[in-house]
């Protein structure tokens, strides 16, 4: 196995495990219910949440992060508050209001854009309605733009302010360091590191001024600070639509980074209508570093069908194997 996951049986995680269906206050990610599998294990809990798209070799990554946090005590934190972004799905401007409420004190916002059936004038109308109530504003294409789109809507984004980053605005390394070439910008890669096989690509490439690190994809908080320790661009901490559990992962590894010049994108507990525990709020724009524990009876409530509890457990022994 990875040196982030300690030697277990597989039937021991099994039967350690539960899964839950969490409600999402809005569609996020195309939505709006978010089933992740949860491991009561001897050194805490951990999540596996890979998307249900993924294949069992990168949902494996997922299932060694959730596993290491079951199974390995935590490594020691540099700090314990975190400053966060409030999260903006691609909402209508008149919503923005509403979802910014959900993260007291934070001065930075990162918003969805370049989703599917939207236009562009959608993303500038809801960019500036954050903008009119947050100082700092981000977006995030999630590699929805091709090269010509992304130029062009980093020139509409900034038409009546700035952004701080626009995170991948396309799929592929090249793409990203054409679109960095050619706008003023700054360019923040995510998929373009936790979803490459070489995860410092993009770094080599110089293809972006700041990284997007998430634990869970990257195989943990061993491995992920191990990935940022060979980076020499700022990091940004980010979940992966993460609960109250896996949220707990991600403010651990942040709070373990040497430097954390930029809010972290781990406030997303707000999209949910029900978590496992009751969620983090933050406290002037910031979260405390804490790891959570679920509540029998929200477990309970949150239970996902037997049906799906089953896809859990195969997906759980498909991913398995592929972590040695």
């Amino acid at each position: 196995m990875t040196d982030a996951v300690p030697e277990v049986k597989l039937s021991d995680v099994l039967e350690r495990l539960h899964v839950v269906a969490l409600p999402m206050r809005v569609r996020f990610r195309g939505i709006t219910t978010r089933e992740v599998a949860l491991i009561d294990g001897p050194a805490g809990w951990g999540e596996f949440g890979a998307f249900l798209e993924y294949e069992p070799a990168e949902a494996a990554q997922w299932l060694a992060a959730g596993i290491e946090a079951a199974y390995r005590p935590r490594p020691e934190i540099l700090r314990d508050r975190i400053p966060i972004n409030a999260t903006v799905p691609a909402v209508a401007p008149a919503d923005v209001a509403e979802v910014l409420a959900r993260f007291p004190g934070t001065r930075t916002a990162k918003v969805k854009v370049a989703e599917p059936g939207q236009s562009l004038a959608d993303d500038v109308a809801r960019v500036n309605a954050v903008r009119a109530m947050v100082p700092t504003v981000r977006v995030d294409a999630n590699g929805g733009w091709s090269v010509q789109e992304a130029v062009a809507a980093a020139r509409a984004l900034t038409a009546d302010g700035p952004l701080e980053y626009l995170e991948q605005p396309c799929r592929t390394v090249p793409e990203l360091a054409e679109v960095r070439r050619r706008v003023e910008v700054p360019i923040a890669a995510d998929e373009s590191i936790r979803k490459a096989e070489d995860p410092l690509l993009v770094v080599r490439s110089g293809a972006a001024d700041i990284a997007v690190l998430k634990v869970a994809p990257l195989g943990g908080v061993r491995p992920m600070l191990g990935i940022a320790g060979q980076i020499d661009i700022p990091i940004v901490l980010s979940s992966a639509l993460d609960s109250v559990v896996g949220i707990g992962a991600g403010l651990v590894a942040a709070g373990c980074l040497p430097d954390l010049p930029y809010a972290c994108g781990l406030g997303t507990g707000g999209l949910f209508a029900e978590d496992v525990a009751e969620p983090m709020m933050p406290i002037d724009g910031c979260l405390q570093v804490a790891t959570a524990v679920p509540e029998p009876a929200r477990l309970a409530a949150l239970a996902a069908p037997a049906e799906r509890r089953q896809w859990w457990i195969e997906r759980v022994a498909a991913c398995f194997p592929l972590l040695s």
